[in-house]
């Protein structure tokens, strides 16, 4: 009975990370149509980035009091110049720019641009000589070659739009969409959206490059991503006022303006975050990302279903080779890795992720410091 016992422990834990990634991508998918309800009800996309970290912030910071007391470091001047840089690469600059491109695209093509990111993060490693390339080995020309096929499936996806493809799409609100242009991007406004996201792409993989330095410095990982989320959200502020003038713009109902930011702040941000730092501790950044384009398919299929949003063939092909060039990227790391095992401390430190509780120990927190 004990070895029966012990054996579906055993496959339970084998099993819970890919549960919890699976979970977490629906968790996000959901996170990318919320934010494209907003985004065609007009909202102003810097109110909602405030609202979403400020949302995230206050879901974070009861966490970040109590786990993080006994590992908290005095804040710095270089740490707080770092945070507040942090809060306009991300908060700002790319959820600004990742918003406004899907008023000119689609959720389904911004689920599937978003997969540039790790490539894009790639190169800036490479930049900034954070990650290794050594030609002779098979791990490092895979990255290469997976980096070269991401853009160019991102370049299909920006010059070919092709036929429409129908999924869900009925006759019905395929005439319904015709009848609000405002709902449907012209495909002029299709390069200039698409740039946009990359931009917002940009400034995430530049977020990580730079998370990855302040967090050796700041290694209370759920206390910094509540100040990011904070100071992200008072810059948000700052830029809407800026933009728009207009009170209402802040108004809040019981609809999509509260509801959108809300489930985007909580799940997109906080879940997000604990989650993707539990799977981290036994699984590694490779297995993490290599989740990422169930996210698109999903979002595909419930944008057109749920949002009446039309699925181009360009978008459908692009989308295939980007995760196609994704997983050459995240087998190239997987084989680095083997070759040169990273220790746990430096893995953590160069993830966004929050300390969290082992799987296998599920009553003790476990936390890692950076080595003086």
């Amino acid at each position: 009975m004990g070895e029966i016992c012990g054996t579906s422990s055993s496959l339970v834990n084998k099993a819970k990370p890919f549960v919890l990634m699976v979970a977490l991508q629906f968790l996000l998918a959901g996170t990318v149509l919320f934010a494209m309800t907003s985004a065609k009800h007009g909202v102003n996309r810097f109110v909602f980035s405030a609202y979403r970290n400020a949302f995230a912030a206050l879901s974070l910071a009861p966490f970040a009091f109590f786990l993080d007391r006994k590992v908290r470091p005095k804040m710095t001047i270089s740490v707080f110049l770092q945070i507040m840089l942090l809060g306009f690469l991300e908060p700002v600059v790319d959820q600004g720019f990742t918003f406004l491109g899907m008023q000119y695209t689609s959720a389904a093509f911004t689920s599937a641009i978003i997969n540039t990111v790790p490539s894009l993060t790639f190169v800036l490693a490479i930049i900034f000589r954070l990650e290794r390339l050594r030609m002779r080995e098979a791990g490092s020309r895979a990255k290469v070659v997976g980096t070269m096929v991401t853009f160019g499936g991102a370049l299909l996806m920006t010059l070919y739009k092709g036929p429409i493809v129908p999924l869900f799409h009925s006759a019905t609100s395929a005439s319904k969409q015709q009848a609000e242009g405002r709902h449907d991007s012209p495909h002029k406004h299709w390069l200039i959206g698409t740039l946009f996201l990359l931009l917002g792409c940009a400034a995430w993989s530049c977020f990580f490059i730079l998370q990855s330095i302040t967090v050796k410095k700041y290694p209370a990982e759920l206390s910094l991503a509540c100040l990011i989320c904070l100071v992200g959200s008072l810059q948000s502020g700052v830029a809407a006022l800026i933009s728009d003038h207009h009170p209402g713009a802040w108004s809040l109902g019981w609809d999509y303006r509260l509801f959108s930011p809300l489930y985007a702040g909580i799940a997109g941000s906080g879940i997000a975050y604990y989650v993707q730092g539990l799977v981290l501790q036994t699984k590694g950044p490779v297995f993490v990302t290599a989740f990422y384009p169930l996210c698109m398919v999903i979002v595909a299929a419930l944008s057109s279903f749920l949002l009446s949003e039309q699925l181009h063939l360009g978008s459908i092909i692009g989308g295939m080779i980007i995760a196609v060039g994704l997983y050459c990227v995240v087998w190239g790391k997987g084989k680095d890795e083997l070759a040169d095992p990273t220790p746990p401390a430096t893995v953590k430190e160069s993830a966004q992720e929050l300390p969290v509780t082992s799987m296998d120990t599920a009553d003790k927190p476990i936390y890692y410091q950076t080595p003086k």
